[in-house]
């Protein structure tokens, strides 16, 4: 997978672009695989740090003025970062742009940028659906980094990928204090890109549900206004509710994942996700200080920001 998508890239229009390939095998996997073939550079960890200190790295090794984001089990139509930088370049208020994503080998959307639920859970805007509803330039509330354009300057201003949530939701934190610091996010139809979805982790579901859910409560408490945090709760539960009458009605991701796993072992990953939630939270109500002192929009407006870009706990579970 990993040669297909530097192929992908090798054959973009735009020629001034730097490709550098993060390796957290720790056994040179990349190198082995034939990458430096492709002109890229390197980039080998000792062991897995992460996709946030992955995709940190990266940006520390470049100067470049922008960063485009694309997963090894992704392949870039010839034209994409052609188009993701004639959107942004004349646009000094975008600081991130969101490709259109389909699902490889479909005729069908993996992402059109993300939605939000109001317990914090994040979800693919248009999965599944048709791309040809979603092709028009807008405003978006922030992309899915398995594919994604951001603006150094913002970067520098706000800071990098959170390194704490290791994996999943790093592209929500990101995306949601790049918006509290007055950053625009746009969907650019045109910056195609197909993906391989979740090829990477599939064979670890379990390691997958639990970063999900304690990157979620990382997320709500850096993020969320104190009236939203206080209620998270309760739509948590709300999407509790309707992923176990998706997994008897047999649709949605709980019910997949229940095809392969003990349902007890459900219960057990929402318990250790709250405890290390808990175990981060003064960490975490750090890091809140941090995104509010630096925040150029008020509560209010971040309110109805997030409420334009809002996905209902049964529509999560439904996914």
């Amino acid at each position: 997978m990993l040669l297909e998508c530097l192929v992908s890239l090798v054959n973009q229009t735009e020629r001034a672009i730097e490709v550098v390939v993060v390796d957290n095998s720790g056994k040179q996997l990349a190198r082995q695989a034939g990458a430096e073939r492709f002109g890229a550079t390197i980039l080998e960890n000792p062991r897995n740090l992460g996709f946030s200190a992955a995709v940190n790295a990266a940006f520390r090794r470049s100067r470049a003025p922008f960063l485009a984001t694309l997963n090894d089990d992704a392949v870039a139509h010839p034209h994409w970062v052609g188009a993701l930088l004639a959107a942004v370049e004349a646009r000094p208020e975008v600081g991130m742009c969101a490709s259109q994503v389909r699902l490889m080998g479909e005729d069908s959307l993996d992402s059109a940028g993300m939605l939000i639920a109001r317990d914090g859970a994040t979800k693919q805007r248009g999965h599944r659906e048709d791309p040809a509803r979603y092709g028009s330039l807008e405003e978006v509330l922030f992309p899915s980094a398995c594919a994604a354009l951001y603006r150094r300057a913002m970067l520098e201003e706000i800071g990098l990928f959170d390194e704490d949530f290791f994996l999943y939701c790093e592209d929500s934190d990101l995306g949601l204090r790049a918006r509290w610091a007055g950053w625009q996010c746009l969907y650019v139809p045109q910056a195609v890109v197909e993906h391989r979805y979740s090829q990477t982790a599939v064979a670890f579901p379990a390691l997958k549900a639990y970063y999900l859910e304690r990157n979620r409560l990382f997320l709500i408490v850096k993020n969320l206004p104190a009236s939203l945090l206080v209620a998270a709760p309760w739509f948590a539960l709300a999407r509790y509710f309707w992923h176990a009458v998706s997994i008897l009605e047999g649709r949605g991701s709980a019910a997949r994942y229940r095809e392969r796993r003990n349902p007890l072992e459900m219960v057990f990953i929402l318990l250790r996700a709250h405890c290390s939630w808990l175990y981060h939270m003064p960490a975490l109500w750090r890091k809140r200080r941090q995104v509010r002192a630096a925040a150029r929009l008020s509560p209010q407006a971040f309110r109805r920001l997030l409420a334009a870009h809002v996905i209902t706990a049964r529509q999560v579970a439904a996914l």
